[in-house]
């Protein structure tokens, strides 16, 4: 296992591609692959995250492992809330506890941006994920059913974790 880095990017071209890959291994047996072609067609295309950086205070990262990028995350300031909107691994480097590494990383710039929460959503059927929050010491605060269009929602569970102040 080699050390991971967390790196700043705005190269949208190459997270679409990511996104694209990471998704559909991640949620095609969950949501089926039409759901997902259309999530990512309407949020994690490379036009969607350029704007969101743009006008919706986003910042993208790349996850490193020596010199190759095996996932993202995107993080979204709120004020004194940091929200993680996105945290994929490719999908041989899943369960290595590189995600923990990452989540070390997202507190940490949490704290650096002045923040006292980082708050999440994960879809309820996402046990793996699940885990991997709690085992990091995330709290569930609530749960939410938001609909995305053409007939399609995310369920999902709200976790959060409060940094010391």
């Amino acid at each position: 296992m080699c050390e991971i880095k967390v790196e700043k990017t705005q190269d949208y071209e190459t997270l679409g591609k990511m996104a694209y890959e990471s998704w559909h291994s991640a949620y095609d047996g969950l949501l089926g692959a039409k759901q997902v072609d259309y999530m990512l067609n309407k949020f994690q295309n490379a036009a969607a995250m350029r704007m969101q950086c743009e006008k919706q205070n986003y910042t993208y990262y790349f996850i490193v492992c020596g010199n190759e990028k095996i996932g993202y995350c995107g993080l979204q300031g709120q004020g004194k809330d940091l929200f993680l909107s996105k945290v994929y691994l490719a999908e041989g480097e899943r369960g290595k506890g590189l995600g923990q590494k990452v989540l070390a990383f997202v507190l940490e710039e949490a704290g650096r941006q002045g923040a006292s929460r980082v708050y999440l959503t994960v879809n309820k059927n996402n046990a793996r994920a699940v885990r991997a929050y709690e085992k990091f010491g995330f709290e569930r605060e609530g749960e939410e059913c938001t609909a995305i269009g053409d007939g399609y929602y995310m369920d999902d569970y709200i976790y959060s974790y409060r940094l010391q102040k």
